[in-house]
């Protein structure tokens, strides 16, 4: 079983390697010549802002889903087909990215193309939630140093983390460029906090490390530390935020 936690998450870590790696595809290569190439540089700039908030998004996404899997001793196949959900919005990431960044300048096709960004967000805080409530609610696939009781608690935090996409979606109605700033600094604040899985420490007493992998001492152990972007998602749940 461990072997097979192994593969899944193998597969998914090329999957997200692949996706965040496309981001950059969309930045192209200025037509200008001579000096004017300054020019052609700086009119890029919603694609390099598109980039890098894609990027810590689709990184926090990453982290925390590694931290999950880092706690998880077997998959099934239910959870094989809630992963394959996951990756296949987070696969859907960098079209939205080039959208907004392609049409950020525009005011009127900027707001759209921000809506559809920031609803597709929303689409994948959903799919991470099922994916740790589910994971949460069978308890059995955690490795047995994880307390059950208490990841099942992180799932109102996590839940409740996941309306700041909503939000940035209303933001999208009026600003483009704040909806997208807004987005960053979601990233940010979820790579630097996170509800870690809280796992037994030898005497019994449930502790929270904070998102790695179980450690000798009973708390979980910083490599997988995280962020939605993550509440729920990270280590525990936010790995499971959204990211």
């Amino acid at each position: 079983m461990e072997q097979e936690t192994r593969r899944a998450e193998l597969f998914s870590d090329g999957f997200f390697a692949i996706v965040i790696t496309i981001l950059v595809l969309e930045i192209k290569v200025p037509e200008e010549k001579g000096s004017h190439l300054w020019e052609g540089l700086a009119a890029q700039w919603p694609h390099y802002a598109a980039y890098v908030v894609s990027f810590l998004v689709i990184g926090v996404m990453w982290v925390n889903h590694h931290t999950i899997f880092s706690h998880l001793k077997k998959v099934n196949r239910t959870l094989l087909f809630l992963n394959l959900m996951v990756l296949m919005v987070v696969a859907v990431i960098p079209w939205t990215t080039a959208v907004l960044a392609e049409h950020l300048k525009d005011p009127e096709a900027a707001k759209i193309a921000a809506i559809l960004y920031s609803a597709w967000t929303v689409v994948y805080a959903v799919a991470f939630m099922g994916f740790w409530w589910y994971i949460t609610h069978v308890g059995h696939l955690f490795h047995d140093r994880v307390d059950r009781t208490g990841a099942r608690a992180t799932r109102l935090r996590f839940g409740l983390g996941s309306i700041a996409y909503p939000v940035t979606l209303l933001i999208s109605f009026f600003s483009a460029p704040l909806a997208l700033a807004a987005h960053g600094v979601i990233a940010l604040y979820y790579a630097a906090n996170q509800i870690p899985i809280p796992v037994i420490d030898d005497d019994g007493d449930g502790v929270s490390g904070n998102g790695g992998a179980p450690g000798n001492d009973g708390t979980a152990g910083t490599a997988g530390e995280t962020g939605p972007e993550a509440d729920a998602r990270g280590a525990a749940a936010p790995s499971a935020r959204t990211a």
